[in-house]
């Protein structure tokens, strides 16, 4: 398995962008964003997305993320999105001068939710590891690359088949920066199989 940038497909374009096997950069639209329903009420999806395709069921997706965000909700990260109702995303969301929000979103069947820790407004890079187990997926973050925290596990409805998955950044007000992506790596699932209580019986 390899990332191949020349497979990528866009899901809605950005403004402006540069593509290269090492580096992708974006640099985002203003008003644009993923958001169904939940809380808010209201539905966005005009983010632009950027993803491969894969049949494979088990595997982990690494990307190094690199950001220039300076105005609130501005983001960038992991993506799995497979429709507008159906997609998971994994984020450094801008808040203000003192904090973002370190976080991740699930969508299934239309409905958002949004899990979320503070980190300091002067992080300008993190790293992703997207991980899939069929259905399932985990996801993490690591500051060097090397050590990686989960931020959470879950379940998508329709994602047991062939997905897609990829980058995404996006600016939900009216801003734009640029994003980077780098060491890319798409191979072997790093994420174990569980090995604790077995599952209840049918």
């Amino acid at each position: 398995m390899s990332f191949n940038t020349e497979h990528l497909q866009w899901t809605r374009q950005p403004g402006s962008c540069s593509i290269t096997q090492s580096k992708i950069e974006i640099i985002t639209t203003p008003r644009t964003d993923l958001w169904q329903r939940t809380y808010y009420h209201f539905r966005n999806d005009n983010a632009p997305v950027l993803q491969m395709s894969t049949e494979e069921r088990f595997f982990s997706f690494v990307v190094k993320t690199e950001f220039e965000s300076r105005h609130r909700f501005d983001q960038c990260g992991v993506v799995v999105y497979l429709d507008s109702e159906n997609w998971l995303k994994a984020s450094v969301e801008y808040e203000n001068e003192e904090i973002q929000h370190l976080g991740s979103v699930v969508t299934n069947h239309g409905y958002s939710d949004w899990a979320t820790t503070a980190i300091g407004a002067d992080i300008k890079s993190m790293w992703y590891r997207l991980s899939r187990r069929e259905a399932d997926y985990c996801l993490e973050c690591s500051s060097d690359g090397v050590r990686f925290s989960q931020m959470r596990v879950c379940h998508l409805w329709e994602g047991g088949g062939p997905i897609r998955f990829g980058v995404y950044a996006c600016s939900p007000e009216d801003s734009s920066f640029k994003a980077a992506f780098t060491h890319m790596e798409f191979g072997q699932c790093k994420w174990p199989a569980h090995d604790g209580q077995q599952p209840d019986e049918a």
